[in-house]
């Protein structure tokens, strides 16, 4: 099944949606644990301030990967000032699904 690397980015001073959505966020993550591969936080340069999050996902098309990452919570309250969403390779590092 294709890959794909979704990066989205936090907007500015959204400090408050996010902890309000992480509850809900982390319920419907852990619901399709079967279609992420690996997923976290990203940081500001201090590596403590939320900025974002990152996912790689399988899915059947991209077409399917945007429609699921509309659904979750941090998406759906506006959280993210930008979201990325692209097929991706895993060539390297421990986990890599075999092709």
């Amino acid at each position: 099944m294709p890959l794909f690397l979704l990066n989205a980015r936090d907007k500015p001073g959204a400090l408050d949606v996010r902890m309000s959505n992480r509850p809900a966020h982390l319920d419907w993550a852990k619901a399709h644990a079967d279609r992420i591969l690996m997923a976290g936080p990203v940081f500001a340069d201090d590596g403590e301030t939320f900025a974002g999050s990152t996912f790689v996902v399988e899915f059947d098309s991209l077409r399917d990967a945007e429609a699921w990452a509309a659904q979750d919570p941090y998406a759906k309250a506006g959280l993210f000032a930008s979201v990325e969403i692209m097929p991706f390779k895993w060539l390297l590092g421990e986990g890599k699904p075999s092709s």
